[in-house]
């Protein structure tokens, strides 16, 4: 598409953002960045915290440059709060007491999930019990301003849906074929040298709560290096948290973007 329409791929997926994890969170090649702009790849360094907002204001600084270059902004990627704050922009949640916030983040999953279903019902009910990062998140959004974070959400400010023509695409395969793909792109992750890409970023000693030490692959190799998994059992773990993912995935995009054109 970008190289038919003059088009510069913007990346819109958390972990290709990371300098540290080429080969894990598969983007593109060389020889496809050298045959069309892409921008937004491995552009973080590991040890500092992503997060949607940061992400959209670097996405729109990128889209403003394309357009006045007189090329297509191509945004593209999994990652679906990305691609919602691009759109609608950014919620001005108010600063969260740190005392709340270390409370929360000192709960364990399962007693965040619960104690969300108490005091936020709504923002519960669309949240997976293991999205742990998101889920204390709205717990702590709650707690602090006394307003579920939908609320905050409702008042975003600074989207381009709004004064920019989007065309969503989703590229949506079968069920059974995803799955194949799943095991035939994390072989091919292995071949090209994923579990030395994972183990100079264990030799870093981050956080463990980093996102990037938390991205798709990483825990089960990590395990690997320090020996507590096989490679099998890694294999195993990962392709079928890709699967997961995937499924999550699928469903967010066809909750989310109606009107979207499905291929």
């Amino acid at each position: 598409m970008a190289r038919r329409a003059r088009g510069t791929v913007i990346n819109a997926d958390a972990s290709q953002l990371y300098a540290d994890l080429p080969i894990l969170s598969a983007q593109p090649s060389a020889a496809d960045m050298a045959a069309v702009p892409h921008r937004l790849y491995g552009v973080i360094d590991g040890a500092q915290a992503r997060n949607a907002a940061r992400w959209a204001t670097l996405a729109r600084a990128e889209i403003d440059s394309a357009l006045a270059d007189g090329r297509l902004p191509i945004v593209t990627g999994g990652s679906g709060l990305y691609l919602r704050t691009l759109l609608d922009g950014i919620a001005e949640v108010p600063p969260i007491d740190a005392v709340v916030r270390a409370a929360v983040r000192a709960l364990t999953p399962e007693d965040a999930h619960a104690a969300l279903l108490r005091e936020d019902p709504g923002g519960a009910a669309r949240l997976a019990p293991a999205d742990r990062q998101r889920t204390m998140r709205a717990l702590e959004v709650v707690r602090s301003t006394g307003r579920p974070l939908a609320h905050w959400q409702a008042a975003a400010t600074g989207g381009i849906g709004a004064t920019m023509a989007v065309h969503g695409i989703i590229v949506d395969r079968p069920r059974a074929e995803l799955h194949a793909r799943i095991e035939t792109r994390f072989a091919a992750m292995m071949d090209a040298g994923a579990l030395a890409e994972v183990e100079r970023l264990l030799a870093r000693g981050l956080d463990r709560e980093l996102p990037v030490m938390k991205a798709l692959g990483v825990p089960p190799l990590i395990a690997v290096l320090t020996g507590t998994m096989t490679l099998a059992e890694a294999t195993a773990a990962t392709c079928a948290d890709t699967r997961r993912y995937a499924k999550r995935q699928q469903t967010w995009f066809r909750n989310q973007t109606p009107g979207w054109e499905r291929r």
